[in-house]
Order: C-alpha cells, then structure tokens, then sequence
C-alpha cells in the first residue's frame, strides 16, 4: 500500500471540505455490538448523547470554527454504509464466529444515516447534542468526537509550512517508534489500537497502525477502528461500553431494579455474544460495589477490563475476587485500556505476567502523542480529554460514578442518589490527561 505524505496533505488541506469522516465503518467495533443488541431488546428507548470537555480550560470553540465544525457534522450525516462494507460485515469472521450481526439487523444498517444534532456556542465551548431513537443517537459518539479533535488539530497547524509540518510528523513518527522498539522486548504481549475518538487524524491513526503491524507483529493483535480493520487486514476488537449500564440504570422504575442493572446488561450481552465478548467492564458505578453484588456467573466470563481505577490496584482487586469465586486467574482475561502509555503499559505487564492472561488497548497516546514535536511550542496539539456520554434516556437523567470521580458525570442530585446506593468505596480521585 503506498503511503500518504501526511505533511502535504494536511498543508493541502484547502478544498472547501476535506472529510474528516469517510465512512460509517470508521467507528469503534464495540459500537457496532452494541449497536446490534439495543437494536434488538431496546428499539423504542430514546437516549441523548452529549458532549463533555473535560479539560475545561481549553475553550473549542475559540478554537474551532464553527462554520467547519457544522460542514463536517454534516457531511458525516449524508454517509451510508457501501456495498462492499456490508458484503464485509456480513462475510467476515469476528472473534472465531461467522455471521456475528443477524441478517435482518444488517438489512436494518444498510438503511442507516446519522440523525441530526444540535449544536450551541457558550462561554468558549460547544454544546453538542444528539436526540433520538437509543439505536441511532449511540452511532454519533465516535464520529463526533473524531472530528472535533481533527477540527483541533487542523487549526493547530493551519500556520504552518511545508517544512515546517515535515518535521513535525517526522518527529511524531520517530517519537512513536521509540516506542514500537521499547514494546518488541515482551515478545507475549497482546497489544492493540483503541485511538479512534481522540486521535490527532484518520491519516495520522492509520499510520499508527501501520506501524504496529510492521513494529511489533503477531503482538499487536489488532484496531478497534473497524474501517482500518477491513483496510489493513486486522482483526476488529472490541467489547462493550459504558452506556450499557448507564442507560439500563437511568430506566430502572426503582431502587432495587437501579441496583440490578449492572447485571442486567450482562445478561441481555450474553444473549447475543460469548467467547473472548463475555468482557466485564465493572466501573460505571464503581467496581467495588460491583463485585460486591455480583451473581455467581459472572466469574463464568471470559474476563474484565478495569477501566477507571489505577491499573495494578484495579487488577489485583479483580484477581483477588476471581479467586473468592474458586476461578484460577491464569485463566481469565484482564485488558487494560486507560489512559495507557508505553511506562503504564510496562508496569502493568510486568506486575500482572503469569497472574492473568493480558492484553491492552493503547488508545490516546498512540494516536495523538505530539507533545514537543512541533517546531515551536503549540499547545493546541496537546490532546484533551474529550468525551461524549449518554445523558438521558427515556428523559431520565444517565449517570456514570467511575471508580475516579473527576470522571463522573450526570446531575448532581443524581449522583448523589446513585452514590447512596451504590457507596463509594476505592474511588480514588485522580487528574485526568486523556
């Protein structure tokens, strides 16, 4: 495959509009999961997804223009899935099965577009909205903030020239293989790309990519992006999010059913996935309080990825239970994915080695680590940490605690309710980067 010239690409970025979303398929995989399950047990739920600026100091809409902003928003809504992109999802073979996406939901996705969003400037930000069917505001999340991090990016290096933009990805790219060579020493790592939402560009995750399948090889087992996975021939990862939870809680009629959800999103999971899928992602509302509660069965799962929490105590605290519950941890899955760097990803490996099976879901630091790469300091190519989370469904609040509060979000007296029933031990309040 010849390579972009990613320099004068983005030095040649003035057509009236360079899309920054090409696809539908340039999403994360667990998305599509999803996607097929709520279609499936919850066709009726309206759920509105919105966006959150966690580095509040960076004001985006100072940054970005708004007129772009709209042109990309809505150039993604005319995109529909191509032929050949159904022939794929509906042919290829995803964690060992065939046929993961029943006929009659892909039929349903052929039809799919993008439902319209609503869009607002206030104090240096944007409100960004999405209202709707469950089944179709969820499919907003990845694209939008894949185009407001390129968005940032682009004005970042609107100012700079030819040369000037060559050494910056030459040493972005440098920067990134240091890294590639300090991973080749773990020949049993399992390692794989989850930078879709935060990443610097499409072009610049795809060479990332590119760099991993050729850096580290049968090691990096493949990208959560699942158009970069058809493109390049890699396997397509992923599991289930945290909107699972947040929406089944949201719809709980009562205590009691509030403090059930958790575990009703892995039975409904588990009607339609099993395998390497049956992952736990146990922090919405706080892992402790998880595991406190948990049935029996759900030692029965494949594995957990303890998301929020520190890495080595979120671990060994899932070890710990795994063995109350009489399973042999060696035998179980632990897949890290926060916040994760080449020394996080180190430490952890080396702490957990022999104790778990493991992998990792490098995500922002793979695709947007351009720190001091630019000729002259450019705070704008510091990457954000930028989300955009369930916020109501059914016109009922969504909350998520997190094992960190500063990533907790919902309405305060919300939260204050779910932290009365679910408690808040082993939160641990720590800075968020990414």
């Amino acid at each position: 495959m010849a390579r972009t010239d990613i320099a004068r690409r983005v030095y040649n970025h003035t057509w009236k509009l360079d899309p920054i979303i090409r696809s539908l398929l340039d999403t994360d995989f667990y998305k599509l999961l999803m996607l097929q399950m709520i279609w499936g047990l919850y066709p009726t739920v309206q759920a509105t997804f919105t966006l959150i600026n966690r580095t509040a100091s960076v004001r985006l809409a100072d940054e970005i223009d708004e007129a772009e902003l709209r042109a990309q928003l809505d150039h993604a809504r005319t995109i529909r899935f191509s032929k050949k992109e159904m022939i794929w999802l509906a042919g290829n073979s995803f964690y060992g099965r065939r046929q993961i996406f029943d006929p009659d939901f892909l039929a349903w996705l052929a039809g799919f577009r993008l439902p319209e969003y609503e869009l607002l400037r206030r104090d240096g930000q944007y409100e960004l909205n999405f209202h709707g069917p469950w089944s179709e505001t969820t499919m907003w999340e990845i694209p939008a903030l894949a185009i407001i991090n390129e968005l940032r990016s682009r004005a970042a290096m609107r100012s700079l020239g030819p040369f000037a933009l060559d050494v910056l990805y030459a040493r972005a790219k440098a920067k990134t293989w240091a890294k590639v060579e300090r991973l080749r020493k773990y020949p049993d790592l399992q390692i794989s790309d989850f930078g879709t939402r935060r990443r610097h560009s499409f072009l610049w995750q795809r060479w990332c990519v590119e760099a991993l399948k050729e850096g580290i090889g049968a090691a990096f087992t493949g990208t959560s992006n699942v158009l970069l996975a058809m493109d390049t021939d890699l396997e397509a990862l992923g599991t289930n999010a945290h909107e699972l939870p947040m929406v089944l809680a949201a719809l709980a009629r009562n205590d009691e059913e509030l403090r059930a959800a958790p575990y009703k999103v892995l039975t409904d999971w588990q009607s339609y996935y099993g395998g390497n899928l049956l992952i736990v992602l146990p922090d919405s509302f706080g892992t402790a309080a998880f595991l406190k509660d948990a049935p029996d069965w759900v030692a029965d799962w494949t594995g957990f990825r303890p998301d929020s929490a520190p890495a080595i105590e979120g671990g060994e605290k899932i070890i710990e239970w795994w063995k109350e519950k009489g399973k042999d941890p060696r035998k179980k899955l632990l897949i890290f994915s926060d916040a994760l760097d080449v020394e996080t990803i180190e430490k952890a490996y080396l702490h957990f080695r022999g104790k778990a099976r493991l992998s990792f879901g490098w995500g922002t630091n793979l695709t947007n680590d351009f720190v001091d790469c630019a000729p002259e300091r450019n705070d704008q190519l510091r990457a954000i940490s930028l989300v955009c989370k369930v916020s109501e469904a059914n016109g009922h609040p969504a909350v998520k605690l997190s094992d960190n509060p500063e990533k907790a979000t919902g309405d305060p007296k919300e939260v204050e309710r779910y932290l009365r029933i679910f408690g808040s031990k082993d939160r641990v309040r720590q800075p968020v980067t990414v």
